[in-house]
């Protein structure tokens, strides 16, 4: 992970060795997000799908000098009164994370709140720290939330967990969330770079054309767009992938496979 950036600013995109980290970086504002940082993230997503060399995408969050670590207080409701702006705008970015091309990983190394809650679920994986919380506060503002971002909750959450969200809005505790499998790991905030990297280590030794096409796949499952004949001809894809001549030449001469992505 990287190391606490010295000044606020908008998101921080760094790119090395194959992996893009994606810093929200107000902690002092204990990173709510802005129009102007909504406009940053799908900016950096941009570049992070245009990247070739990037297959992992890992969001996180500064926490320096925070009493308690947050991830991110969600979205800054004075947005909706601008122009162009509000829920349909914010609706955007989670829609746009979820489908880039590389795995992404959230680094939830603090509590999360409100809209935010919807960008961890549209990462593929999620690792968490001891002692968080998340909270999803959409009707005790009065608001009913933006289609897809229900979507997810019902998807990842499953129907009863997405009411305990949204018709309490009571918190969820680190507990709750593993039981329901949202989280791949819950550490110590000293353990979180370690057992991040491991997991970052495990995607990047895997063969990158079958990862970027299972994961489109299980995406449109998700969402109720299962089709096949699509899901077919990415199988058929694969199967005659030099990867997948890699992979088996690798396993019968029991040595580490060397992928091409292609």
């Amino acid at each position: 992970m990287p190391q606490p950036f010295d000044q606020p600013s908008a998101p921080v995109l760094q790119i090395a060795a194959g992996v893009a980290t994606l810093t929200l970086n107000r902690p002092a504002q204990r990173n709510k997000l802005e129009n102007g940082d909504l406009k940053t993230l799908l900016a950096h997503f941009d570049a992070v799908e245009q990247d070739d060399s990037v297959r992992v995408l890992v969001l996180t969050a500064n926490t320096t000098g925070q009493p308690k670590p947050v991830f991110c207080a969600g979205y800054d409701i004075g947005g909706f009164d601008s122009p162009d702006h509000g829920a349909t705008f914010f609706e955007q970015i989670p829609d746009r994370l979820a489908d880039l091309r590389p795995v992404t990983l959230c680094a939830l190394n603090g509590s999360v709140y409100g809209g935010a809650t919807d960008l961890v679920l549209a990462c593929d994986l999620r690792l968490g720290l001891q002692g968080i919380e998340w909270r999803m506060p959409a009707t005790a503002l009065g608001l009913h939330y933006y289609p897809s971002g229900l979507q997810r909750y019902v998807s990842r959450f499953g129907v009863n967990a997405a009411k305990r969200a949204f018709l309490t809005a009571r918190p969820f505790g680190v507990a709750q969330l593993q039981a329901l499998g949202l989280l791949e790991s819950v550490c110590e905030a000293e353990d979180l770079p370690a057992t991040l990297d491991a997991l970052v280590q495990d995607v990047l030794a895997l063969a990158p054309l079958a990862v970027q096409e299972t994961k489109r796949s299980i995406n449109e499952i998700a969402r109720g767009a299962y089709d096949e004949h699509r899901l077919r001809a990415r199988e058929h894809m694969t199967s005659a992938s030099a990867d997948f001549a890699e992979g088996r030449a690798a396993f019968a001469q029991r040595r580490k496979p060397v992928f091409v992505g292609r």
